[in-house]
């Protein structure tokens, strides 16, 4: 009774192996597949997101143009004193809002 018992345990603990290697493998597959839908995700978002891509479709869709250089306002706090100082011997003079 002994050696039969214990055959079929042996017997029903390789099946277990097997099956857990089973589950495991199912679960590497499902990992590589999910690792591979977030890279062409990534991938999608980054050919989305390209600077040039936008800028076109801000063009084209919503007729926004370049900005250019007089358009910039620069909106500037009072300066420390030695920055007063540094831009004082640079020569340039900044225009203050």
């Amino acid at each position: 009774m002994l050696i039969i018992l214990t055959l079929f345990s042996i017997v029903f603990l390789q099946m277990e192996e097997r099956r857990i290697g089973y589950s495991v493998l199912k679960l590497t597959r499902q990992h590589k597949k999910v690792l591979e839908e977030k890279r062409a995700k990534e991938i999608a978002l980054a050919k989305i997101t390209r600077p040039q891509l936008l800028e076109s479709v801000a063009q084209q869709k919503f007729t926004l143009k370049k900005v250019q250089a007089n358009q910039i306002i620069h909106l500037t706090g009072p300066l420390p004193e030695d920055l007063q100082k540094a831009v004082a011997k640079s020569g340039t003079d900044k225009k203050e809002l």
